[in-house]
């Protein structure tokens, strides 16, 4: 039976790999990646040359049967932009699926933006809630925002750079002063 690979890669430094992913990448059939070239130029970096395949949020339903047939002949490497597959992106319906047809998923561990986030944040680290990526529209950002005003531990949400500005202008009218 043919194995899936949850492979967390770099959130920055290429050099943050552990030698166990790039043992697994070089020995996959196929690494299903959410974005091809991000991937490539991991793989062009260690001399690896094991074919990839997109998997992203615009096409997980279509390549879902795919990456689950090339499962059928060989190992398959999941592999996100930055990090551990399955954390915010759509790494997550592909586990479920290999689970449901008892396909055995491994998870190679590595590089978690975060727990990175939280450890240099200087809050608490004992008891934490994370929410993912903020919504993009300013009234879901706020609703979330407001969901979570009374939470004392500490909470870690990811947000792309555009939009950082408007998430943190959100995050002093909604929770005030609060440390961030």
């Amino acid at each position: 039976m043919s194995t899936l690979y949850v492979v967390a890669t770099p959130i920055g430094n290429l050099d943050d790999i552990s030698l166990r992913a790039l043992r697994t990448l070089r020995e996959v059939k196929l690494i299903a990646a959410e974005d091809t070239r991000k991937t490539k130029r991991l793989l062009t970096t260690y001399d690896i040359k094991t074919p990839v395949t997109s998997y992203h949020e615009h096409n997980k339903w279509t390549k879902l049967g795919y990456i689950l047939n090339r499962l059928e002949g060989g190992d398959v490497a999941l592999v996100s932009n930055a990090g551990m597959p399955g954390i915010s992106d759509p790494g997550y319906e592909l586990i479920v699926a290999a689970t449901q047809r008892g396909i055995s998923v491994v998870p190679i561990p590595g590089p978690s933006v975060v727990i990175t986030a939280l450890v240099i944040s200087g809050l608490p680290t004992d008891r934490f809630s994370y929410i993912g990526f903020l919504p993009h529209k300013t009234n879901g950002r706020r609703r979330l925002l407001e969901s979570i005003a009374d939470e004392r531990d500490t909470i870690v949400a990811l947000e792309s750079p555009h939009r950082l500005l408007a998430a943190l202008n959100d995050i002093l009218l909604i929770l005030g002063d609060r440390r961030v």
